[in-house]
């Protein structure tokens, strides 16, 4: 049976809804395919509230247990989005945790926020697999201009930067935009002004998103962020911005009342409540649906020099295995990893070398066997740093911040809207 949905009920697109609409954000996206000049790839930042923070990321299995619990604490929400905290058309993730989450809430409104990159091979599958409402930021029409704002683009394995990269995103973003609008999906864009870079050139993108037939526009000021190029950018005036919106007014509609979410964000616009919901994220975050933690004791680490975590999943001969003890962390004993050779197969045998342990720390892993481990309830970690720190956390004892906080680059590095990056926007 088909369930109609009304699509008035998303807060960010219709002002009407948001004093008793809410939206939950599910962090399931933390990989980015493109370098922002007013990114500050920081983790998790408590005092703030911007796109692209988050306490925690969740794999799609968690985040279906994080919507059923916070559906307890919030039943006023309607819209459940991704926004990050990198870019959701860069992780597969994203679609995965949508495919999990229509058939049980079918009356929902499913959205996500995307920089475009990757937009036009998604497009139509966002639209078969139910997303009403898409936000693609667009920060420039001339990659001139947009040269200035992006420093680097990643196209499958191939790094673009300057007005190569510029040019690149900006295709993608209208081609993005078209098919989604031939599909019926409602388009809003957030357009980022950043005063002596493209303040002047706000309203070419409106223009030009008005021939898209965008829904709507939230032209947005930037915050500066330290140690990034953007830092010392002044921030725009409250009177610059309705200047900007006033007349882009003429060509878009304009959103006016942007609350700058977190990729966690969560309960109605007004009354945000990812605070105060942020334990229940990281219980979410550490536990693997399904499984007996109590029998499974132990944590796997993939290391070179035993005391960091530091290599890729797949390239692990053996790995450490760790228990918690009443003080600190002891070292139990070397597992040998199954034969490269053995194909697919490997990662069934790896969950079954693994059957106690309840994670695995390890710099990266593929998209396949995190699907295969997390379904024998070993819950993959992406992470990197000291394998102290990456224990406390799993094991519920520590800053989460300091585990998955990243280098600038790609990684599960947060990467906000306006003074965050580009992935993001709500």
């Amino acid at each position: 049976m088909t369930t109609t949905k009304d699509l008035s009920k998303h807060p960010c697109f219709n002002r009407e809804s948001a004093g008793s609409c809410g939206r939950v954000h599910l962090p399931v996206a933390p990989k980015c395919n493109i370098m922002c000049n007013f990114c500050n790839r920081k983790y998790d930042c408590v005092s703030e509230s911007r796109p692209g923070v988050t306490s925690a990321v969740l794999t799609p299995e968690q985040a279906v247990l994080y919507m059923e619990k916070v559906l307890e604490k919030e039943p006023r929400i309607t819209v459940v989005g991704i926004a990050g905290p990198g870019d959701p058309m860069a992780n597969p993730e994203a679609l995965e945790t949508i495919r999990l989450l229509k058939d049980k809430y079918p009356q929902m409104l499913f959205c996500l926020s995307t920089n475009g990159l990757a937009l036009p091979k998604n497009a139509a599958e966002l639209a078969e697999l139910g997303v009403t409402h898409v936000t693609v930021t667009v920060n420039a029409v001339d990659p001139k201009i947009g040269a200035k704002i992006y420093a680097w683009a990643r196209d499958g394995k191939v790094i673009l930067r300057g007005e190569a990269a510029a040019k690149l995103l900006l295709e993608r973003q209208l081609e993005g935009i078209r098919i989604l609008k031939d599909k019926g999906v409602i388009v809003k864009s957030n357009t980022i002004v950043i005063p002596g870079v493209n303040d002047q050139h706000v309203l070419e993108v409106s223009k030009k998103l008005s021939e898209l037939g965008v829904d709507i526009q939230n032209i947005m000021p930037i915050f500066p962020v330290a140690d990034t190029p953007f830092a010392d950018v002044p921030t725009p005036s409250a009177e610059m911005i309705k200047d900007l919106r006033e007349k882009a007014g003429g060509l878009v509609p304009q959103m006016s009342h942007c609350k700058r979410c977190r990729a966690d964000a969560v309960g109605l616009l007004c009354n945000d409540r990812s605070g105060e919901l942020a334990p229940l994220l990281g219980e979410c975050s550490r536990t693997v649906p399904g499984a007996d933690l109590d029998k499974r004791p132990y944590v796997a680490v993939a290391t070179r020099e035993g005391m960091l975590v530091n290599m890729h999943l797949g390239e692990a001969h053996k790995f450490q295995i760790w228990k918690q003890e009443d003080i600190g962390f002891a070292y139990v004993e070397d597992r040998w990893a199954p034969d490269p050779g053995a194909g697919p197969r490997r990662w069934e045998e790896l969950a079954k070398v693994l059957s106690d342990c309840r994670a695995v720390l390890v710099a990266a892993y593929g998209e396949t066997p995190r699907k295969v481990l997390t379904a024998h309830g070993v819950l993959p970690y992406e992470c990197s740093g000291f394998l102290e720190t990456a224990l406390a956390e799993v094991y519920g004892a520590g800053d989460l911040s300091l585990l998955k906080s990243r280098k600038k680059g790609l990684g599960k590095a947060c990467c906000g809207g306006a003074g965050g990056g580009e992935g993001c926007g709500g």
